[in-house]
């Protein structure tokens, strides 16, 4: 999230960068663990506004699930598994995937009792960016329709958000794509997504 983290702070921004151990622990536990560690980071005033890739997007919804956050401003997710990933469903009980992906990874499925749809609706200004390009091959041969090589664009929405938006990039670069940088920079100051970008 370097490049992402430069141009927010060219912009004005106080930006935390906040890193989490991802294959170590459960969802619930990482969010308890990374989300106040950052908070405690920002300045006390103005709002609050989140740019997340991936995980760090149900991090995000799993702590609001259980904690208000009064200053929450607009937040930006960069290829979230919002309603999971056919990945984790046909790999999740496979030792090695389990091994390298850890307990969070492991609850990405998309059954009915997977975290992230039992997180149920979002309530907050929210954008989402979904990948349509893939660099892993044999991934993407599991996920019905376009995807960025982790997840479909089409289980990266979720009920709620204000913004979706489709881009022609991968799921481990997209956060590093130009496009999807000025992207993020128009909604965190609009709202909205730019489609004349």
């Amino acid at each position: 999230m370097k490049k992402m983290e430069k141009a927010l702070s060219d912009d004005g921004y106080v930006v935390i960068n906040q890193g989490y151990p991802s294959t170590r622990h459960s969802i619930p536990e990482l969010a308890a663990q990374a989300l106040p560690t950052a908070l405690a980071r920002c300045p006390k005033q103005g709002d609050v506004h989140f740019v997340t890739h991936s995980m760090g997007g149900i991090l995000l919804r799993q702590y609001l699930s259980t904690h208000s956050l009064p200053r929450l401003g607009r937040t930006v997710m960069l290829g979230p598994p919002n309603q999971g990933s056919e990945v984790v469903d046909r790999l999740g009980q496979w030792a090695p995937f389990r091994w390298v992906n850890g307990p969070a990874g492991a609850q990405m499925g998309t059954t009915p009792d997977s975290l992230p749809i039992q997180l149920g609706p979002v309530d907050f200004p929210l954008g989402v960016i979904a990948g349509s390009q893939t660099i892993n091959f044999l991934l993407s041969a599991m996920l019905p329709g376009p995807n960025d090589g982790k997840v479909t664009v089409e289980r990266t929405k979720v009920a709620g958000m204000h913004d979706h938006l489709v881009l022609p990039v991968t799921h481990p670069f997209m956060m590093r794509n130009v496009r999807v940088i000025e992207q993020v920079r128009f909604f965190l100051e609009t709202g909205r997504f730019n489609t004349s970008l």
